[in-house]
C-alpha cells in the first residue's frame, strides 16, 4: 500500500466517527483503517456473491473499488442479489450496485465497469488492484482471473455457491509457495458448469460466501490475521456444516509452476 496513501495518514473527524468500530479493534486501529482507505479492490461480478462483497467493502472504507459486470438486473436476481432492487430492473448490475455503494459511503471511489473482463483489459485492471475478488459464475472467467492474478502476483479471493453448497478460498499469489486456482481446478479438466439458473441457489448462501470474501479481502488489505490461503472452506447450508480442506501448490501446474 506504500504506493498510495501512507498508513499513517490522518483521518478527519467524520472518518474517525464512521470507522470507529473498526478503530476500536486492536488488530485494526487507525493504521489498519488508513490502509483500507488507501487500498484498491477489484470485484468481478455484481450478482449474488458480488452484492454483499461490494457492499461490505464500501461500508468498511476501501478507498477505491472497481466493480465489473456486463449483465443487467432481472427479476429472478432479486431473490438473492441484495445490491439491487425493483428500480434496478434492466439496469447494468455494476451501475446498480455502485449506486447502492455510494449511498452507503459517498467517500469511497466506485468505478462501475459494464463489461465482461478478459484478455489484456482484465490483466490491466488486476495489475492496478491490491486485491481481486472473483464473484463470477463460470469457470472460463475464473481461470482468466486466476491467470491475471498469477501474472501480476495479486492475492485472489475466490468464492462460489450453488444449491445449498458454498466454497471460498484465498490464493495469495504474492507468496512463492501459494497454490493458484488452477492447482485446485485444472483448466483442462472437464468440469460441468453448475449455474443458479439451472440448479437453483438458497438465497442466504450467497450472502454467507460473499460476506466471507469481503472479510478475507479486508484482512489481506490490512495485513491482519490468517487468511484462507492454502485452505478451501466448504459450507453446506442445508445441514449447517463447515469443512476445511488443505491445498498444496501443484509443481506441474501450467499456470503457476516455475518455468
Amino acid at each position: 500500500m506504500s504506493r498510495r496513501l501512507s498508513p499513517h495518514a490522518s483521518m478527519d473527524d467524520s472518518q474517525l466517527l464512521r470507522y470507529s468500530r473498526h478503530i476500536l479493534l486492536d488488530e485494526i486501529g487507525i493504521e489498519g483503517q488508513a490502509r483500507l482507505l488507501a487500498a484498491h479492490a477489484l470485484i468481478v461480478g455484481a450478482g449474488g456473491l458480488g452484492s454483499p462483497a461490494a457492499l461490505y467493502l464500501a461500508a468498511a472504507g476501501v478507498g477505491r473499488i472497481s466493480l465489473a459486470d456486463a449483465d443487467v438486473v432481472e427479476l429472478t436476481n432479486l431473490q438473492r442479489q441484495i445490491a439491487h432492487d425493483m428500480t434496478s430492473l434492466a439496469e447494468n448490475k455494476a451501475a446498480s450496485a455502485a449506486r447502492r455503494m455510494r449511498a452507503m459511503n459517498p467517500e469511497v471511489r466506485i468505478e462501475p465497469l459494464a463489461e465482461r473482463l478478459a484478455g489484456s483489459r482484465l490483466a490491466q485492471l488486476v495489475g492496478q488492484a491490491d486485491v481481486v475478488l472473483d464473484c463470477s459464475d463460470n469457470f472460463a472467467t475464473r481461470h482468466a482471473i486466476n491467470r491475471a492474478c498469477v501474472q501480476h502476483s495479486r492475492p485472489l479471493v475466490s468464492g462460489a455457491a450453488v444449491r445449498f453448497d458454498g466454497q471460498i478460498s484465498v490464493f495469495d499469489l504474492r507468496r512463492g509457495d501459494a497454490p493458484c486456482y488452477a492447482c485446485l481446478f485444472p483448466e483442462q479438466a472437464e468440469e460441468s458448469e453448475m449455474r443458479c439458473a439451472e440448479f437453483g441457489v438458497f438465497a442466504p448462501l450467497v450472502g454467507v460466501v460473499g460476506a466471507l470474501q469481503a472479510a478475507e479481502a479486508l484482512k489481506l488489505l490490512m495485513g491482519i490475521g490468517h487468511s484462507l490461503n492454502g485452505r478451501l472452506l466448504l459450507y453446506n447450508a442445508l445441514d449447517a456444516e463447515w469443512r476445511a480442506i488443505r491445498l498444496k501448490r501443484d509443481p506441474r501446474c501450467p499456470v503457476c509452476a516455475a518455468g
